[in-house]
């Protein structure tokens, strides 16, 4: 375990002594003029600064000069003694000092000022392209590599640009991913999906929802299969012009090791690759991303639902209730009333009976009593009732399983037989075969997938045979089939020869 762990920082100390609004309204002011790149501010600035405020209105100097000072302990600014505007020795002993941010309390500052504009939500979100864009991080990075020669073709700065491109990327997806998600299980968010208000914005949620799905699915396959290709060595060549290029920026301060950088390294990309792959037979956090988002989704849908039918439910049973009311009250006699009643709400206590026997009509004119009566046979209900039963003879199905089995075989040859023809010298090709039967290209296709789960593109038939599958163009054709034409890639399918596979 890394002994910084083991540390208190030291620098963090202003955000929670008593006096930090003080502490805390220097350095956000000082963090201000940092950022209009302005890293020198004198000690008068400061102050009058402050004093504009009406709760520094009572500060003195002297006041002023200590939290300057503390600050200065806590390792939070840097003075510096200005010695540009000295005209006498008496000013130069005064030593007047311009305060710089040490790197620890830009970066607290950063963070803090990022924590404000958050507020108490999660914030995040599910962009579509940002797949699109780790692909193409990931080709660019696989095209510059050298399988021949174990070697990028790129320089280290390239291959740096091109990791912290890649890198970046899949950090913004997975934490902004993780925070959307969480907004959206929030208790704030789940409140206001119980009001009638979330029905407007239903729509659009749910499809920005489909939409980052869509990019997900469509591409997250691809990015799994360039992971896949990826050798171990690839990985430790780029770990180490990484961090060779790294090593070469000009800086003064302490630096890491290279052996130090490389193990950072590698373990981004470990990292990166076990989110789309998965390790040791764990589901992948992509695999964990697509079933929250897919959840999410579905819990969109059921709250819209009950908003719908609740809201729909009630509008129309107080428009129906007014309506019996009326109707109710414009009767003269209570019979009458009784009528009514048992014509709307039905008699009271009675048993219904259900037949399961067909409707002889389903139309809505025909009276129940016009109906033919339907027999309900009742059986006694006591525990030694027993059917009576005549003991049946053994029927001989031997010759109809016989039948049975041998149209299947017969069956199972001639589909084959079929197979077999597509095969022209120990290949097929897709895009010389004239009309084929639907069995046929269900059976293709299924090889096809087969071949293209396989990181080595091969795949057996049914019978044992081995094959393998080869793109001869990147032009698309179109299979003539039996139930109409598909267009697909330009793919052969390269058998072995029988004598090997017999071997």
């Amino acid at each position: 375990m890394n002994e910084q762990l083991f540390k208190p920082i030291q620098e963090a100390t202003y955000l929670t002594v008593p006096n930090a609004w003080r502490y805390r309204s220097i350095l956000r002011y000082v963090y201000q003029q940092h950022e209009r790149l302005r890293h020198y501010i004198v000690l008068e600035e400061i102050f009058q600064y402050l004093k504009q405020d009406p709760h520094f209105r009572e500060l003195t100097e002297e006041q002023f000069q200590q939290d300057l000072d503390q600050l200065v302990a806590w390792k939070n600014l840097i003075p510096r003694q200005d010695t540009g505007r000295v005209s006498s020795i008496a000013e130069f002993k005064k030593r007047k000092f311009r305060y710089q941010l040490t790197p620890y309390t830009i970066e607290i500052e950063r963070m803090v000022l990022s924590l404000e504009q958050l507020g108490e939500g999660f914030g995040g979100s599910l962009e579509r392209t940002i797949f699109d864009r780790l692909l193409g991080n990931l080709m660019d990075i696989s095209k510059a590599w050298v399988a021949a020669e174990a070697k990028f073709a790129k320089t280290n700065e390239e291959m740096y640009l091109l990791w912290q491109d890649l890198y970046e990327n899949f950090h913004k997806l997975t934490d902004n991913a993780a925070d959307y998600l969480a907004h959206l299980h929030s208790e704030k968010v789940e409140e206001q999906m119980m009001t009638e208000a979330f029905l407007v914005y239903k729509e659009a949620l749910t499809e920005y929802l489909r939409n980052f799905m869509t990019s997900l699915q469509r591409t997250s396959f691809r990015i799994e299969g360039l992971l896949q290709e990826i050798p171990a060595l690839f990985s430790r060549k780029l770990s180490e012009c990484v961090a060779e290029y790294e090593l070469s920026i000009p800086r003064l301060d302490v630096r890491p090791s290279q052996e130090q950088l490389i193990e950072r390294f590698q373990n981004e990309w470990d990292s990166l690759r076990i989110w789309f792959l998965g390790d040791g037979g764990r589901e992948s956090d992509l695999l964990y991303l697509q079933n929250a988002t897919n959840e999410t989704i579905r819990r969109l849908t059921r709250f819209a639902q009950r908003l719908g039918e609740t809201h729909h439910n009630l509008r129309n049973r107080r428009l129906d209730y007014l309506h019996m009311a009326k109707w109710f009250a414009s009767l003269e006699t209570l019979p009458e009333a009784h009528e009514l009643s048992a014509c709307v709400f039905g008699v009271f206590h009675t048993r219904h009976l259900w037949v399961d026997s067909p409707k002889q009509t389903e139309s809505f004119e025909v009276e129940v009593w016009a109906e033919p009566p339907s027999e309900v046979q009742i059986r006694p209900k006591v525990r030694s009732y027993k059917e009576k039963t005549r003991p049946n003879a053994v029927i001989d199905q031997s010759e109809r399983k016989k039948a049975a089995l041998e149209a299947y075989l017969k069956e199972k040859a001639f589909e084959q037989q079929l197979l077999e023809n597509l095969i022209q010298d120990n290949q097929i090709v897709l895009r010389n075969l004239s009309e084929i039967t639907t069995f046929s290209r269900k059976t293709l296709l299924t090889w096809i997938s087969k071949c293209m789960a396989n990181p080595q593109r091969q795949g057996k038939t049914e019978t044992g045979r081995s094959f393998t599958l080869q793109r001869a163009s990147d032009r698309p054709i179109r299979l003539n089939c039996e139930d109409g034409l598909l267009e697909m890639p330009d793919y052969v399918l390269v058998f072995e020869k029988k004598a090997e596979a017999a071997r």
